[in-house]
Formats: structure tokens, sequence, C-alpha cells
């Protein structure tokens, strides 16, 4: 049997995400997705990624205390905002699924397995890790093809759109993972950042000369490279990490900008 703790409960680290990151992999493909394909139904399918963004959280720490077999009042809490979240995200599913006239359902298919070790990792309290943050953020990215889809897009754009952001968000992991460990001086090579930019600048470069992707996405990732390069000289690593939060927000911003112009103009 469980047993149960009393005590005080503050209720936002309950019901809300601590990693503010979070927030930038989330915006990012609900604003691209609404700009170059709006739709109805993709407005309701980002309420419906909202409120499943918002259940993890909640859904973890009950989940974690269920493991350990204890019962606090925080848990009864954690509960509770799992069923708010939970339910409000299936209504919005549900209106999202009635108020379509395209099939969405693949590319969130095809990020399920990412959420799913994503909180693996949140069970065994090895979310920090690389390999679930980056899992994490692609599973939010997939929801860019999503909302494509819904908004009467062909498969390969919207899957090209979900790369693309998908290339943003494991860049830019990679780069603040090793920034924030050059702040801290523990031992860290610069290299695997740099070389996650370049590869990704070489593959959007590739995907525009096929006109497949819009010039102007190559230039966004240009200037994350170049970020990334001047971001990790040693008079950079120095700046709060606050800072550069709010610089990979304004990053995320440009990029999500450029492409959707790009997509929209034909640039």
């Amino acid at each position: 049997m469980a047993e149960m703790t009393t005590g005080s409960v503050r209720l936002r680290p309950i019901a809300l995400p601590v990693e503010h990151g979070g927030w930038g992999f989330l915006g990012a493909p609900i604003v691209l997705g609404l700009w170059v394909a709006p739709s109805v139904a993709g407005f309701w399918l980002s309420l419906a990624a909202l409120g499943v963004f918002l259940t993890r959280q909640p859904l973890k720490l009950a989940l974690g205390d269920r493991q350990r077999g204890k019962r606090y009042p925080r848990t009864v809490w954690a509960e509770r905002f799992v069923v708010l979240y939970g339910a409000g995200a299936l209504l919005a599913f549900l209106a999202a699924w009635l108020t379509t006239e395209h099939a969405f359902w693949m590319p969130l298919l095809l990020a399920l397995p990412l959420a799913l070790i994503q909180l693996r990792y949140d069970l065994i309290k090895q979310s920090r890790a690389l390999l679930p943050e980056i899992c994490g953020a692609l599973a939010l990215a997939a929801l860019v093809a999503a909302l494509a889809l819904c908004g009467g897009r062909q498969i390969i754009p919207a899957f090209l759109l979900w790369f693309l952001l998908a290339l943003k968000a494991t860049g830019a992991i990679i780069y603040v993972r090793t920034r924030i460990r050059l702040a801290r001086n523990a031992p860290v090579a610069r290299a695997p950042a740099y070389l996650a930019h370049i590869i990704a600048l070489a593959a959007v470069a590739g995907l525009a000369s096929a006109s497949l992707v819009p010039w102007l996405a190559v230039v966004a990732f240009g200037l994350l490279l170049v970020r990334a390069i001047i971001g990790l000289l040693p008079r950079s690593v120095k700046t709060p990490t606050a800072i550069v939060g709010v610089q990979e927000l304004g990053f995320t911003t440009l990029t999500v900008v450029a492409i959707a112009v790009g997509y929209t103009t034909i640039w």
C-alpha cells in the first residue's frame, strides 16, 4: 500500500514544466505550422499539443511517486492536473479530427516512440541526458508536419518542415549543453556542437539546391552556425545561463520566421 505523506504543496512546479526551453520547442512547430498552412483543425491540434506538453510534468511526478510507493499531497494534485490537461488535450484532438479535411496522424504516430523514450528517462530521473532531450525535442517538432498536413500541404513538404526543425533543435541542444558545461569549467569538447551545425547547414543547402526548401532557411542555419562559433568562444561562455536562454529563443524565432517567409514567398 502506498504511504501517505503530508505537507504543504506548491502548485507551480507541479502544473508547469520546470525546463523553460521546452516552451521554445513547442512554440516553434506551432507558429511555423500555422503560418505556412493555417487551418481550423491545425488550431485545435495545437491546443491538443499544448495539453500533452503540460501533462508531462505532473505525469512524471505522479508516476515517480507511485514507483516509490509514496503518496504525497503533491501526488494528488499531480493526478488532478494530469486529468485536467489530458481531458483538454483529448477534446482538442477530437475537435481537430472532426474539423480536418486531411489526414494528419502519420507524423504523430512516428513521433510517439520518441516521446516514450523521453518519458522513460523521466521516470528514471535522467531527463537531462542528451538522448531524452533530443528525443523530446524531435517529438515536439513532429507537430509542424501534422499541422502542415492539416492545412493541405503535401506529405513531403510537411516532413521537410519537421526535418528543418529537427536539425535546429538538435544543434541547439548540443550547443547549449556544451556552453553550460564550459561555463561550469567542466570537461567538454566544442567539436560536436560545431559538427552538428555544419552538418545541418550542409543538409539544408543541399535541399535548397534541389528546390525542396527555401534559401532563407539556408541563411538562418548559416546564422546558427555563426552563433555557435561565437557563443563557444572563451569570452562568451561567461554569459549567464538565463541570458543564453533568451538568446536561444531569439534565434529560434529568427529561424522560424525565415523558414516561414521562405515557404510563403518562394525565397
